[in-house]
């Protein structure tokens, strides 16, 4: 009954709070138990990701799926053993988890009559086929949690009400343009885990997106793929193969305040690469190959946490990342990572930090070779 009352709690949202990764429930629940804490914005409707006050009233319907348990609108039918989506569900149905079990298609009528359903949790199945009708129905999805299943595409015709996509963890090679045509409310997607390259983006696969997060860790990128939404706050591309930021990589994303860039193989920064991202406030550059600290740094005036632990710097400037003289910067360092490069701590001069808040916030030491 716990789980259904968590479950039932995310359909209780109020006025909601600008989007965040840090929250979200599906990183809980693609690996242990489900738990919510849903602060992240929507904006499926004109204003905002809200339920109408309608659809959160307790209601208390006869028809339940057997074996599933049914409270306050939610449906969850997980860890059963399903081979597809069970009938006999309540059309009132505001959220349906179906996590962890062997569904291996999505038909047609599959979620027929769902039309007040807000989230779809069909994370750890086993699908590899979607029909192209199969969302249709659902004129209020805001959430989509399809991780880890054995898609080889993203599904077609998803809803225009969508808000947010969870699809990693699948076999998808392609984005093919036009994929994400008509979905104005989207601000999220995570789509790591997939063997994406950068020749599988076809040009314009994100046209008409609004984005403010996404996710495409743990792929094959070789470099930061073009033409990603102009509207970005948050860009994660971790766990890639990207060898070097150009000049041009970074040109479109002023809007992001943090960029993900760690566990790759950046070997080289250019020069006024990072200048087009005056509104930065964090920069993982983290187990990456990097010879020298990133050109730039103390120009961006908003920077507060910058990683660059587990690098090949063997020097630090007393001018890498404070500006010269003093009240340039707006905002006070709270977080350098610097271990585990072969740099001799001892000889950076203590003027190297002069613009970081307390000497707590600076990571030096063990270094392996």
């Amino acid at each position: 009954m716990w789980r259904i009352w968590l479950l039932a709690s995310l359909l209780a949202l109020g006025q909601t709070l600008p989007f965040e990764q840090k929250g979200f429930w599906d990183f809980t629940l693609d690996d242990g138990p489900l738990m919510v804490n849903d602060e992240e914005a929507s904006g499926a409707d004109t204003t905002s990701g809200a339920l109408d006050p309608d659809t959160v009233t307790p209601t208390f319907s006869a028809m339940c799926p057997f074996g599933c348990h049914c409270h306050l609108r939610v449906v969850q039918c997980s860890d059963l053993g399903l081979k597809a989506v069970p009938k006999e569900i309540s059309p009132d149905t505001t959220l349906l988890d179906l996590q962890n079990n062997d569904i291996s298609e999505l038909r047609k009528d599959d979620f027929k009559g769902l039309q007040h359903l807000y989230a779809l949790v069909l994370v750890n199945n086993k699908i590899s086929k979607t029909h192209e009708k199969a969302f249709s129905p659902l004129r209020k999805l805001q959430k989509l949690y399809i991780s880890k299943n054995h898609l080889v595409e993203i599904p077609p015709n998803l809803p225009s009400s969508l808000v947010e996509l969870r699809i990693h963890d699948n076999r998808i090679r392609k984005v093919p343009k036009g994929v994400f045509s008509g979905l104005r409310n989207m601000n999220c997607i995570e789509m790591g885990g997939n063997p994406l390259e950068n020749s599988g983006f076809e040009p314009g696969a994100f046209d008409g997106l609004k984005l403010n997060y996404l996710r495409i860790s743990e792929a094959k990128l070789t470099g930061i793929p073009k033409d990603l939404p102009e509207t970005l706050n948050e860009l994660h591309l971790d766990h890639n193969k990207i060898q070097a930021i150009e000049l041009e990589d970074l040109l479109r994303y002023s809007k992001l305040y943090r960029l993900g860039l760690g566990h790759n193989q950046i070997r080289m920064i250019e020069n006024g690469s990072l200048s087009f991202l005056p509104t930065l406030r964090e920069l993982h550059l983290d187990n990456n190959k990097l010879a020298r600290v990133p050109a730039g740094l103390p120009d961006l005036k908003l920077l507060q946490v910058v990683y660059l632990h587990s690098n090949n710097i063997t020097k630090v400037g007393v001018n890498d990342f404070c500006p010269v003289g003093f009240g340039v910067k707006r905002a006070y360092y709270n977080g350098i990572s610097l271990f585990n490069n072969p740099v001799p701590y001892w000889e950076v001069q203590p003027a190297t930090f002069r613009c970081v808040t307390d000497r707590l916030a600076i990571q030096f030491g063990n270094y392996k070779k």
